[in-house]
């Protein structure tokens, strides 16, 4: 039985994250990679137990850990198959999907199961959605208890993009109805516990001492899924994201550049198209990365205080994003975590632990 196995060692973000498992995870962790090829799994030299598994039949990998982190998507394309045997092995899971359909059909679908067998089902463990679900919840854990309260998200950074994170973004784009079905259907079985109020979505084009404008990802999800979970986040909770940018050129550029994107995306052709100009498996250089830097800003209040709690790091895409999944595996392995089971959040399923862990790892939250 192991520790962790990581599946999808071989991908972009998943070589990442072994080569960190492979320096974070102490001679006590008995963890694995896993994925298709046996060939490239050795290839990347890491001395830990390679494991072949099939997406389409993942069962035997479930049953053979406590924790398994996958990289293998688009979620849509591959991801229920070991959703399932997870929830059905009562083997926690954490995966990067920033799709929201993904999420919203496989709470319908798996989250009782998980819960009965203690599973923790935890998606968005990378950039999507940690700095903000985490961000949140330490700006809600030092406001007033009990009180109505509101926080604004603002993304500064400069972020790159690997050819499997943009194929997953044409996905999504490309269904738009299939995801509002989803939604309907997750928000009909989800609903805010009685009494409270939750409201969490992108923002509106605001002028903030430079532009601020909507950010509408997974992330509003997973903060209002985190706030109908706790009841830390009060009566009344609200959340608005946006993305920071100094000039209105930029603002009219960034605004263009993604309509351009989801139109395009809802042709076929055009999206193959986009899809050839950075192919599954490619990233951005080693160079590069070092230049990438990221700023998510939570500007909280409630009850008469005023609460700012800045994360912070590197690379957002890829580096940092390889190092928020291994310590989540490392975090449901290891610490003392809420006693909680089925479909959950980082905030619902690790919180503070998480917090401490991505700290000393150099993600900073001040």
């Amino acid at each position: 039985m192991f520790d962790i196995v990581l599946f999808g060692a071989t991908g972009f973000t998943g070589a990442l994250t072994a080569r960190y498992l492979a320096k974070a995870a102490g001679p006590e962790v008995r963890w694995a990679v896993a994925g298709r090829d046996r060939g490239k799994l050795e290839a990347l030299g890491l001395g830990v137990p390679v494991l072949v598994a099939d997406a389409r039949e993942p069962g035997e990998l479930a049953r053979r850990t406590r924790v398994v982190a996958t990289t293998v998507g688009p979620y849509l394309e591959y991801g229920e198959p070991l959703v399932r045997a997870c929830a059905e092995a009562g083997t926690h899971y954490v995966d990067l999907t920033g799709e929201p359909e993904f999420v919203d059909w496989m709470y319908l679908r798996y989250d009782a199961l998980a819960a009965s067998t203690g599973a923790k089902l935890v998606h968005a463990c990378g950039f999507d959605s940690i700095p903000w679900d985490l961000g949140v919840l330490n700006t809600v854990n030092r406001l007033p208890e009990g009180v109505p309260i509101r926080i604004d998200g603002f993304l500064r950074g400069k972020l790159g993009a690997s050819g499997g994170t943009f194929a997953s973004a044409l996905a999504m784009m490309s269904r738009v109805p299939q995801m509002v079905e989803a939604h309907g259907q997750r928000k009909a079985a989800d609903p805010v516990p009685e009494g409270r109020r939750v409201s969490s979505r992108p923002g509106g084009v605001r002028h903030v001492g430079g532009w601020a404008l909507p950010m509408p990802t997974i992330d509003v999800r997973i903060v209002g899924r985190s706030a109908r979970l706790l009841d830390r986040y009060g009566p009344d909770f609200a959340y608005r994201q946006y993305y920071a940018v100094k000039r209105l050129p930029q603002a009219v550029a960034a605004v263009a550049g993604a309509a351009g994107v989801a139109a395009l995306a809802q042709v076929p052709p055009a999206r193959e198209w986009l899809a050839k100009r950075l192919p599954r498996g490619t990233g951005p250089s080693p160079e590069q990365r070092a230049r990438h830097w990221f700023e998510a800003t939570l500007v909280g209040r409630g009850g008469g205080e005023r609460v700012v709690t800045r994360v912070s790091g590197g690379d957002a895409g890829y580096d940092e994003t390889a190092k928020m999944l291994a310590e989540s595996a490392l975090c449901l392995a290891f610490d003392r975590t809420p006693e909680r089971a089925g479909q959950l959040t980082t905030a619902s399923a690790m919180g503070e632990p998480l917090i401490e862990r991505l700290r000393a790892a150099g993600i900073h939250f001040t």
